[in-house]
């Protein structure tokens, strides 16, 4: 996905970030293990925030051991072992990319285009082998990309439609997160609201360059500081219905860290986004 659900850091404690990147660390190792080396890069903060919110609705104790980075051997990590709350995200973080990946070679610049095509060939095997293991989120990843086109093609419609697939997408994704039918009920709303945090502010961020390029960009028609106001002002309210939905649902363990996430962490990165020229300076 896109990077945009992660932790607010300075507002966590030490044994909190710690235990989170225990998290992401244990997620990069899956994906290696599992899909292969070059797959490691794949791997966003959305997907670890599933695969913590995967864990923090099951009773199953978390096993936490010590090792070291395979990238930096003199780096020491924590890993959480034997846990399968990390297949369903690792997998889903290679599927998306590529239906990602295949958007970038049709639509994006030449670079983007060249980039593109290198990871394809790259990853095809991953690909392939996660798509096989996850199937179903392979099918709901295709109809995402194949629904966001059609979407696009449409003009002067509202940032409601056009957040529509990315919305339906991770609402389909995220109650497989849970057994739990209740649980099952409360992600799908909460997929459907950050669904439409995510693309918002993904095309907000990506305001300038689509305009340079000549790409379509929901906000085209509008200056870059109303776009900049109009993205501030949609996301707020999608951030306060998720809040409301997020306190629904039966979080087991971990609920400090997944609250840093929600009720600090997407404002963080909403106000990083929207203040990113200042922050150039």
């Amino acid at each position: 996905m896109f990077g945009y659900i992660r932790i607010s850091k300075p507002e966590l404690k030490i044994k909190e970030y710690e235990l989170y990147k225990a998290v992401y660390c244990s997620l990069c190792k899956y994906v290696g293990k599992k899909y292969g080396v070059f797959s490691r890069f794949t791997l966003s903060y959305d997907f670890t925030f599933t695969a913590l919110l995967s864990m923090s609705l099951s009773e199953k104790c978390d096993n936490i051991k010590n090792g070291r980075c395979v990238f930096n051997p003199l780096k020491k990590c924590r890993y959480i072992t034997e846990n399968d709350s990390l297949s369903l995200s690792a997998a889903a973080s290679l599927i998306i990319l590529k239906y990602k990946l295949k958007d970038d070679s049709l639509d994006g610049t030449l670079k983007d285009k060249i980039k593109a095509g290198m990871l394809r060939l790259v990853l095809a095997r991953a690909f392939k082998k996660a798509e096989k293991d996850y199937p179903a989120v392979s099918d709901i990843a295709r109809e995402y990309t194949e629904n966001q086109v059609l979407c696009e093609k449409e003009k002067d419609k509202s940032l409601d439609f056009y957040s529509e697939p990315t919305a339906v997408f991770l609402s389909k994704l995220m109650p497989c997160l849970s057994n739990d039918e209740n649980d099952k009920r409360v992600l799908y709303e909460l997929g459907r609201l950050l669904g439409r945090y995510i693309y918002v502010l993904d095309a907000f961020d990506d305001y300038k360059d689509d305009i340079k390029n000549g790409n379509f960009n929901p906000f085209k028609n509008l200056k870059y500081e109303e776009a900049k106001d109009k993205a501030g002002q949609i996301c707020y309210i999608y951030i306060n219905q998720a809040i409301k939905i997020f306190e629904l649902l039966n979080i087991k363990k971990y609920k400090d860290i997944l609250g840093n996430i929600i009720y600090v962490g997407l404002e963080d990165t909403l106000l990083s986004v929207l203040d990113k020229e200042k922050n150039k300076k």
